[in-house]
């Protein structure tokens, strides 16, 4: 019977769903799930502070049965941390994690192909050098461009890597996808081949038994978030071993008992995606896929590229302070996201208001050369000029909402403005800034109708 290897990412999910549990609890969930006989326990994206290296040496020195599993960063500095940090263990893997799709590896770390190779070899030659055992972690394996990720594999193994584990980190792939790429990869190097399945479609389980049918050498689950379940894949383990030809070291009797402990532990720490856009904040601890659907819940539409961008921005400002608003979201939304080509541009703008007459606007427009005028009123000078928009492209789309802030401070300050269109039951965002506020609020309107134009075209 084959042996396959259990490496439970629990404590990485807790941190990436933003539970704030004591150092106290987090050993006692790692002393937990070691006495399951994993194979790994991985321990979280590292933080390079004192705490963390004091936290992570003593859950990585307290494990008596599982290797730990750590991720290295990015550079030589983060290696060198990681080793700092579990220089204590028993038995130690470390982790080389990068993006294999061509939208994660040029949003995240701007690199396209040949360079993402060349970082791949370069850090997992490093790793090897102060660790026998590299795992070389493919991050989004099911959107990479077809040949890609084997010859990822390829380059790791040359370089020293011993694992390497794809991932469905985007939540993409069927069960029927695995086995292609995973014989692909075998064929290319002999290198041992783990798979972590996405639950995002439900389908966590049937990916990993298809994965072990097609010589998957191991596998990723955890207690808590979108991931395989341990308990259910421990009773997959009890119920089907056999047919699988499979064998693990896990106590699959006490699985569910540790899943009840676990959970425990979790609750009342769980702040769902619609309570932090109710609460009005978001949390720096955020993932990429929390981003994603905060963005969505407040009721943006926006490509994964976008969505990097955003995180990107995201990632930059909460480097400072521990949270944002979600208005502050909403504005790296319409000034980062959704960026096209611009149909109409603004020539110049005549506003007139007072308290003794009704607010009027003339607002003239270019579009392929041609120059439009719109002249009309309304319920104060925006409103007015919202209106003769509207009259030069011939179409009224619904104003969601909109926001203007001071950007600078003093008498010359410069104004920003947030528009929300909503067209087709879809929202579009728009930015402006100028030190009009009349103006920026124009300019916003115009970036959103833009956004529409283009999509309608």
């Amino acid at each position: 019977m084959k042996k396959i290897c259990i490496s439970d990412v629990t404590l990485k999910a807790i941190d990436e769903q933003g539970f704030s549990l004591t150092f106290r609890e987090k050993l006692a969930i790692a002393e937990k799930l070691d006495s399951l006989l994993v194979d790994y326990i991985e321990l979280p994206t590292l933080a390079n502070s004192k705490e963390t290296e004091i936290i992570y040496r003593t859950i990585s020195s307290s494990l008596k049965n599982a290797t730990v599993k750590i991720p290295v960063g990015d550079s030589e500095q983060g290696i060198d941390f990681a080793v700092k940090c579990v220089k204590k263990a028993k038995k130690v893997c470390l982790q080389v994690i990068l993006p294999v799709s061509t939208t994660l590896m040029e949003y995240f770390y701007h690199l396209k192909a040949p360079m993402m190779l060349e970082k791949i070899a370069n850090l997992v030659s490093l790793a090897k050098a102060k660790c026998d055992l590299v795992e070389f972690v493919a991050l989004d394996a099911f959107r990479a461009e077809d040949g890609f990720v084997e010859t990822c594999a390829k380059i790791a193994f040359e370089n020293g890597a011993s694992i390497i584990t794809i991932c469905d980190s985007e939540g993409v792939a069927l069960p029927e996808d695995y086995p292609n790429l995973i014989k692909k990869i075998k064929d290319s190097c002999d290198i041992s081949v783990h798979v972590q399945p996405s639950n995002n479609l439900s389908m966590a389980s049937a990916c990993a038994v298809q994965s072990i049918k097609a010589g998957a050498d191991g596998v990723k689950a955890a207690i808590s978030g979108n991931y395989l379940d341990l308990a259910v894949f421990a009773e997959i383990i009890r119920a089907k071993r056999f047919n699988l030809d499979m064998e693990t070291k896990l106590d699959i009797t006490n699985t569910k008992t540790v899943s009840i402990d676990v959970c425990d532990v979790l609750k009342g720490q769980v702040q769902t995606v619609e309570q932090t856009v109710n609460m009005g904040f978001v949390d720096n601890n955020c993932t990429i896929k929390d981003i994603a659907e905060i963005v969505k819940q407040l009721g943006y539409e926006i490509s994964d590229s976008d969505i990097g961008k955003v995180f990107e921005e995201f990632k930059k400002i909460t480097a400072k302070k521990e949270r944002i608003d979600t208005k502050e979201l909403e504005a790296l939304v319409a000034s980062v996201a959704m960026q096209v080509p611009s149909t109409y541009h603004l020539i110049n703008y005549v506003v007139n208001s007072g308290n003794i007459i009704p607010a009027t606007a003339n607002v003239t427009l270019e579009k392929d050369g041609e120059k439009f005028t719109g002249v009309s009123t309304g319920d104060g000078p925006i409103d007015a000029a919202f209106h003769a928009i509207e009259q030069v492209v011939g179409h009224h789309y619904e104003l969601d909402d909109f926001q203007v802030h001071a950007v600078t401070k003093g008498r010359g300050a410069v104004g920003s403005s947030i528009i929300r269109l909503r067209a087709n039951g879809k929202l579009y965002p728009g930015n402006g800034v100028s030190t009009d506020i009349v103006g920026a609020c124009i300019r916003a309107y115009i970036n959103a109708l833009n956004k529409i134009v283009y999509e309608d075209k």
